[in-house]
């Protein structure tokens, strides 16, 4: 198994998400919770309200949102899964429910795998990347 970090990127919504969304995104959150899937999902404030640290040149800066990017990543997900592929599937029925219950709503969802130390090689070993299990 392992962890899959999704990232709900979209365009900054001019109204909240209809009602009928909102339950069926709870119902989804938790057909995947009793699958013992999901780990942590929550939704991220704009990006008007955080911070970039960057660090280049060996000078450290930080900038204060908004960003640049046009679509904002407004929430995410951590979910246990055997394959990249049952991430797609369940990042596709999380999109499927905003195409169904929020007309014009448009978005992506990310899907990164999260590294664990299992991942990275030991002393003195070559590094490389780590594989897609």
């Amino acid at each position: 198994m392992s962890r899959y970090l999704m990232l709900l990127n979209a365009d900054q919504p001019p109204t909240p998400p209809p009602p009928g969304l909102m339950e069926a995104i709870m119902t989804l959150g938790e057909e995947a919770t009793r699958a013992g899937v999901l780990l942590d999902t929550q939704g991220l404030a704009p990006s008007a309200a955080g911070s970039r640290v960057t660090l280049s040149g060996g000078r450290l800066s930080v900038t204060d949102g908004p960003f640049a990017e046009t679509k904002e990543i407004i929430s995410y997900a951590v979910y246990e899964l055997r394959s990249k592929e049952e991430a797609v599937e369940w990042a596709s029925r999380f999109l499927t429910l905003h195409r169904d219950l929020w007309p014009g709503w448009t978005g992506d969802a990310e899907i990164r795998r999260v590294f664990g130390p299992e991942d990275f090689a030991g002393p003195g070993a070559a590094p490389g990347p780590p594989v897609d299990r």
